[in-house]
């Protein structure tokens, strides 16, 4: 089993980190860290630049994320996945056998999330495991 984080160094994700360091070190697992790096688009040169200039952006965030697993003696995993970033999260806990998927919140009201299909709202409602959505530091949900 392990315990997978959406990881993309927003103000949530930051906090959802400490969280997920805490869970993975509580359970003895191993932290997967999975970034979803699903360009726009599907054709041309401008997609495969763009695509690079994402996953080069998740590498970089998550080399954060490793070295505070690191520091908290968590063992970790990366993971930079072509795909938008709930499917990714899916499919991450589905490769790894998760027991909780975290993912850090920008405090959007439920509406909001319904309306715009944030990442947490889609993990919530199609996730086969528990999903554990940490709010930013001093949220207030509004």
């Amino acid at each position: 089993m392990s315990v997978v984080l959406g990881y993309d160094e927003s103000p949530g994700a930051e906090r959802a980190l400490r969280v997920a360091l805490e869970v993975a070190a509580a359970f003895g697992e191993p932290l997967v860290l999975a970034y979803g790096a699903a360009a726009p688009g599907a054709t041309g040169e401008e997609y495969a630049a763009h695509r690079e200039a994402v996953r080069q952006a998740g590498r970089s965030a998550l080399a954060h994320a490793v070295e505070a697993a690191d520091g908290a003696g968590v063992p970790s995993t990366v993971e930079v996945v072509d795909e938008k970033p709930a499917q990714a999260l899916l499919d991450a806990a589905d490769r790894h056998h998760a027991r909780v998927i975290i993912v850090g919140s920008w405090g959007d009201s439920p509406l909001r999330g319904a309306l715009l299909g944030s990442t947490p709202h889609k993990l919530l409602h199609l996730s086969p495991v528990p999903v554990l959505c940490v709010p930013t530091e001093g949220g207030t949900g509004k």
